[in-house]
């Protein structure tokens, strides 16, 4: 199984450090960042699973970042950790599109507790044993893309590449997020090979003139459908 990707945004050195090397010791993948544009940086590299952001850094502020990020990710989920307490200062972390806040000092627990709880209530938002795209019924669960009588399997990648085109649908799903999260990587060959699985896509999809898989020079890809 897979480690949890925790990006870590905290400018105070040795607390970033302490909570860095609690999750690690529970088996998180933890990035950590000591202000706004390095946490940036690594979101677009690493493809985090979760972000922990502190309201206030130098360079670039929490609720900066998370307002950035949300315009090209809807989905990850974002806990603040602040001193603060007041409850405007609550009401703008959700404002910036936070799901969760934490106010310092905080037990590992806790934090553990709150990062678990938010990525399992991810997953239940959609219904992932019948996801519908146009006239076909995509079970990402089976791995299978039904159309009408005829059912097709998927490969686990080929899976994994349409569930994330229909969370994003007719949005842009970022080229750099989605090599880095399915492959690891955003080297030429990596992208040449994700080229290849998209191309596959469009002919498993091509019995529905509606649906669209389009290639946006430079960002990534857009699934258009109804």
């Amino acid at each position: 199984m897979s480690k949890i990707k925790v990006l870590l945004a905290e400018d105070e050195a040795s607390l970033g450090m302490i909570v860095k090397e609690s999750l690690e010791s529970r088996n998180f993948e933890v990035f950590h960042a000591e202000n706004g544009e390095e946490a940036l940086e690594i979101y677009q590299k690493e493809a985090p699973d979760i972000l922990v952001l502190d309201v206030m850094m130098p360079v670039k502020d929490g609720f900066t970042l998370a307002k950035e990020i949300r315009l090209e990710n809807k989905r990850i989920p974002i806990i603040f950790l602040t001193a603060k307490s007041q409850t405007s200062d609550v009401l703008e972390g959700f404002k910036h599109g936070g799901n969760d806040y934490l106010k310092k000092p905080f037990s590992m627990e806790e934090l553990i507790v709150r990062i678990k709880a938010l990525l399992n209530r991810i997953e239940l938002k959609i219904n992932v044993d019948r996801i519908k795209i146009g006239v076909y019924i995509f079970n990402y669960t089976k791995q299978t893309l039904a159309y009408f009588d005829v059912l097709e399997t998927l490969t686990h990648r080929e899976a994994q590449l349409l569930f994330y085109l229909v969370e994003n649908k007719n949005k842009i799903l970022d080229r750099t997020f989605i090599l880095n999260k399915l492959w690891g990587n955003d080297d030429f060959f990596t992208a040449r090979s994700m080229d290849v699985f998209i191309s596959k896509l469009r002919k498993k999809l091509k019995e529905d003139p509606n649906i669209q898989i389009l290639n946006v020079r430079g960002f990534g890809y857009k699934l258009i459908c109804s």
